[in-house]
């Protein structure tokens, strides 16, 4: 991130994983002692969401504003992959809870964007390696 525009990523990316962080606890806490019903129910149980919304607009952007054709070529192949990844595991998950295989659980669904998160890094890992290996620029 020794880019203008990486910079800026990060100076977005850290209130919006923190507002995370204590929204997602904070609704937890509020779900298993208030026992909310109704709106508040629905309100509490999407808030989590939306710094994550909040997380894939600021990576959004950084492609975007990012004017090194080399890293942003990465980040748009790693943001594939990470797509890529993401896609196939729900459709074999859709596959398995539809043919009765498994049982449907929604905390499985909700490792969505964990896993786009971690196939995005280890796209990026890989091919920083790769030109390691080749000799060029990682």
């Amino acid at each position: 991130m020794n880019t203008a525009a990486g910079r800026r990523y990060l100076r977005r990316f850290w209130p919006t994983i923190i507002s995370y962080v204590v929204v997602l606890f904070g609704c937890i806490w509020a779900l298993r002692h208030w026992h909310p019903t109704g709106a508040a129910l629905v309100v509490l149980s999407v808030l989590p969401a939306l710094p994550i919304i909040a997380m894939i607009g600021v990576m959004g952007l950084y492609l975007l504003e990012e004017t090194d054709e080399f890293l942003r070529q990465r980040i748009a192949t790693s943001m594939l992959v990470g797509t890529g990844v993401l896609l196939a595991a729900v459709t074999i998950y859709a596959f398995l809870t539809n043919g009765g295989a498994i049982e449907a659980d929604a905390d499985v669904l909700m490792m969505g964007f964990p896993l786009w998160c971690a196939a995005w890094g280890a796209a990026q890992c890989v091919m920083s390696w790769r030109d390691r290996i080749a000799g060029g620029e990682a």
